[in-house]
């Protein structure tokens, strides 16, 4: 027999698996054949789970980059203080195929020094 405890752990962890899902996504929205390199300065910086983020104006558009998760940018090296808004940053990524002004980064040049992100 299952205990009351057990069981309502099991339904806590069945409710809550479909918004964890959704909380994170793939990468198919992104179009790889399109890649392209920016440099800027950093408007708007998130390092924060699922994914750190920062935003650019560059010739005039405002981009919003999806990075790393922040324990990933950590281990290679890219710290909140290296991504802060002000920080001028190149990034190197793939444009989101139905979001314009939205773009995975692949890698970032932080203070002159080339961060792998994935």
């Amino acid at each position: 027999m299952i205990s009351i405890t057990r069981r309502l752990f099991l339904s806590l962890a069945a409710a809550l698996a479909p918004a964890s899902a959704i909380a994170h996504h793939g990468w198919g929205g992104y179009d790889t054949s399109k890649s392209f390199t920016v440099t800027g300065k950093i408007l708007k910086s998130t390092f924060a789970n699922p994914h750190c983020e920062i935003e650019m104006e560059v010739d005039g558009k405002h981009w919003h980059f999806v990075l790393a998760p922040p324990a990933r940018m950590q281990a290679r090296g890219a710290t909140a203080d290296l991504i802060a808004v002000g920080k001028t940053c190149t990034v190197f990524g793939y444009p989101h195929t139905s979001k314009p002004d939205e773009a995975r980064i692949e890698y970032i040049v932080l203070e002159g020094k080339r961060i792998e992100l994935r």
